[in-house]
């Protein structure tokens, strides 16, 4: 067999399968783009294409862009890494004390349903203007999905196995090392693919709403200035982060598990 070893003929033609679909994806919004501008939609409501693709690039040669791409990254990660953490350890200690998240399951559900977006005043009013605030509520807003996750993970682990385990004497800490968190690993690395988005979607809001730099920043500085394209330039160039960092994530999945059908 030719080819990239232990990839087979249906493995790859799935992968030209996807790029085309992808591709032709783009190739349809970007008629359906170009023949809305063309019937007569205004340019400040939806800027033609060619438009776009100028701001874009005149925002990529700023210089200052970087510094803003820069502080918008910095949050993002620092908030997954805060969430990452904080969701293994909580979502570990839940999943092996079902009475622990009896006691504490009124308080993840309130954290659940209360509109995150309305935390940002009184995140601003502790941490500042700085990225600290947006840092705290990319981690929020990360922690659940990796959390919930991590939880049905470590329930998802058969008892008999860990009964095998300490009647070979095995201590607690061993029985979590060897066996729940490796059967927790596939259920916590697609929560880490979700969180990572909301993470971004933390980091932007808190800059729409509380900031003085980041993407979201930009955003909001091309708006209040009526520059559409530029808006939409920022817009792309932040999508294309969120893509990025999200891709990151897929591939340590597909890195650490290789051998999980979610990989």
């Amino acid at each position: 067999m030719t080819g990239t070893p232990g990839v087979t003929t249906e493995e790859r033609s799935g992968r030209w399968l996807a790029l085309l679909g992808a591709l032709g994806t783009v190739a349809v919004l970007l008629g359906a783009w170009s023949l809305a501008v063309a019937a007569g939609v205004s340019a400040f409501v939806l800027p033609p294409p060619g438009a776009v693709a100028s701001a874009f690039a005149a925002l990529v040669r700023d210089r200052a862009t970087w510094g803003h791409v820069g502080i918008t990254a910095i949050e993002v990660v620092g908030g997954f890494g805060i969430a990452l953490a904080a969701g293994v350890v909580v979502g570990v200690a839940l999943g092996r004390l079902r009475r622990l998240e009896q006691a504490v399951r009124p308080a993840l559900v309130a954290l659940q349903v209360v509109p995150k977006i309305a935390l940002v005043p009184i995140f601003v009013l502790w941490f500042g203007f700085g990225p600290t605030s947006k840092i705290v509520l990319a981690a929020l807003l990360a922690f659940l999905p990796i959390m919930l996750n991590v939880l049905l993970g470590v329930r998802s682990v058969d008892p008999g196995h860990r009964d095998v385990l300490r009647q070979l004497g095995a201590s607690r800490w061993a029985v979590l090392r060897s066996l729940d968190l490796p059967t927790a690993a596939p259920a916590v690395l697609t929560g880490a693919e979700t969180a990572v988005v909301f993470a971004v979607i933390g980091a932007v809001i808190g800059e729409f709403l509380g900031g003085s730099a980041g993407l979201g920043y930009l955003v909001v500085v091309a708006m209040n200035a009526l520059d559409t394209p530029r808006m939409f330039a920022a817009i792309g160039l932040l999508t294309l982060l969120g893509v990025l960092l999200h891709s990151a994530v897929a591939g340590a999945r597909r890195l650490l598990v290789p051998w999980h059908t979610s990989a």
